[in-house]
């Protein structure tokens, strides 16, 4: 029996070292962080990388100019319809020039107008409108534009990885190993999900940048109705 546990505690000694020394000799695998994996993607990623830095910057700067496009003074309208009611035009446009917001722009060339067609008031008003619409919209051709491109370069760097791929093993002859695919694959896995990456952020930044314009859009027909409306009535 002591022979027995002897002979199996030399046994388990042995087999631990042989562990520690394989463990040793082994290479040590890379750490899969995001900079290990931006660096494998290859040049493809300065552009992907370039990209998502515009992409962001369109988004967070048009979040806050819509914002603010967004944002009215409720007695805005109430004090600009006192004014035209009482004949205090200059008054009523002071009040417009004093306000900085779209509304207010519109509604200061309606007052302009006053006394001329309702056609050609609601004219230069929408004409204002339009004005005000387009600079809201400034970056979401460029936004829409990188929603739709940057998986299209990703794919760019999967093709080119797995050329890399194909080309490493063509060259290998007899020596090909498992190492050679798989490091064009990671390449092109790799640039693959950065491509996807951005074009999602583009895409959902866009769509919700051009929904909260149509709130805007909805704000300035209803304040130009008002006004028009105002316009309309009998002079008691």
């Amino acid at each position: 029996m002591v022979l027995a546990s002897i002979v199996q505690f030399l046994a388990d000694i042995a087999v631990t070292q042989t562990a520690d020394v394989a463990a040793q000799a082994a290479p040590a695998a890379d750490e899969l962080t995001f900079w290990n994996m931006a660096v494998k993607g290859g040049w493809i990623m300065i552009f992907l990388a370039l990209f998502s830095i515009v992409a962001v910057y369109i988004i967070v700067e048009r979040a806050f100019a819509i914002t603010k496009a967004a944002k009215e003074d409720v007695n805005f309208m109430n004090e600009v319809k006192n004014f035209v009611a009482q004949g205090k035009i200059e008054e009523a446009h002071i009040r417009c020039q004093g306000t900085d917001s779209p509304v207010a722009r519109m509604i200061d060339k309606g007052i302009s107008r006053i006394g001329k067609p309702l056609a050609d008031v609601r004219e230069a008003i929408e004409n204002v409108g339009k004005l005000e619409v387009a600079n809201l919209e400034k970056g979401l051709p460029m936004l829409a534009t990188i929603s739709s491109v940057g998986p299209m370069i990703g794919f760019l760097g999967t093709v080119l990885g797995m050329i890399t791929a194909f080309y490493d093993m063509a060259n290998a002859g007899g020596n090909f190993s498992i190492a050679m695919l798989s490091n064009g694959i990671y390449t092109a896995m790799v640039t693959t999900v950065a491509g996807l990456i951005v074009g999602v952020i583009a895409m959902l930044g866009y769509n919700i940048l051009v929904a909260e314009i149509g709130k805007v859009v909805n704000k300035l027909e209803l304040r130009t109705t008002e006004f028009m409306d105002l316009l309309n009535e009998p002079v008691a």
